[in-house]
């Protein structure tokens, strides 16, 4: 029998570079949503879940999930592995999935792709961002399976990791068995992820010139290479990192 699968999508109100970015409509739904559709036409998941903040901001995100129908969980604002955990623990997840609400263009084939690869390898923990990455930023992966995202809760004591939820498990290759799942071609000088304002006008363009949000990422790609210049709306966004073990958040 196949361990109960859960994807959890992590929102909240608050950025430091977009506020309310989870909230931006893309053809009159917001980024949300159409994060959650399209995750939710994964095979390969049981359940898909919100995990927002405490906070009286995210009241919001809270009201959407339930005109939506989405569960939701609240936890901490900084301690994002304990509000997976939380999540985890409340949904009966056996995997968690991570997905984030900032990647509006995430396709549930890489999904699923990452989800089969994670159990026919029988590994703790299977992406397609472990180094070197192949896919466009903003259709991230990532599959862990719930002892390890359980002992990572325990043994991580480095806040700035556990912002970040799963570093202290990729990080650490003595203890857990990994998996790089790699796209068959590189695309990785691809943006797509929603962070500036400059992201989400190539998101939006994105999703108005195909006018729906069911298409494969393979199809968004083609867009982009016949309209080359899009590119150029986002390309000098540098990309926010993980800090290094005792690293400033």
């Amino acid at each position: 029998m196949t361990a109960r699968t859960v994807a959890i999508v992590q929102a909240r109100m608050g950025s430091t570079r977009l506020p309310g970015k989870v909230k931006l409509p893309l053809l009159g739904q917001p980024v949300l949503s159409r994060v959650m559709r399209r995750a939710g036409r994964a095979r390969t998941l049981d359940e898909v879940v919100v995990a927002t903040t405490t906070r009286p901001d995210d009241d919001a995100i809270v009201a959407l999930a339930e005109r939506e129908g989405w569960p939701v969980v609240r936890g901490s604002e900084t301690d994002l592995l304990d509000r997976y955990l939380l999540a985890a623990r409340t949904h009966d997840a056996e995997v968690v999935v991570r997905i984030t609400s900032d990647c509006p263009l995430i396709d549930p084939d890489v999904i699923d792709a990452t989800v089969d690869a994670f159990h026919a390898a029988d590994v703790d923990y299977a992406s397609n961002t472990l180094e070197p990455p192949t896919y466009p930023r903003g259709l991230d992966v990532e599959v862990v399976s719930r002892p390890a995202l359980e002992r990572a809760g325990r043994e991580d004591a480095d806040p700035a990791w556990r912002e970040h939820a799963t570093p202290f498990v990729y990080r650490h290759p003595e203890l857990f068995r990994l998996l790089r799942v790699p796209a068959d071609d590189d695309h990785s000088d691809l943006r797509w992820t929603l962070d500036t304002p400059e992201d989400y006008r190539l998101i939006s363009r994105i999703y108005e010139a195909l006018d729906r949000d069911d298409f494969g990422w393979r199809e968004a790609l083609a867009l982009v290479e016949a309209n080359p210049s899009w590119t150029a709306l986002n390309d000098g966004v540098v990309q926010k990192t993980v800090p290094p073990a005792g690293g400033p958040t």
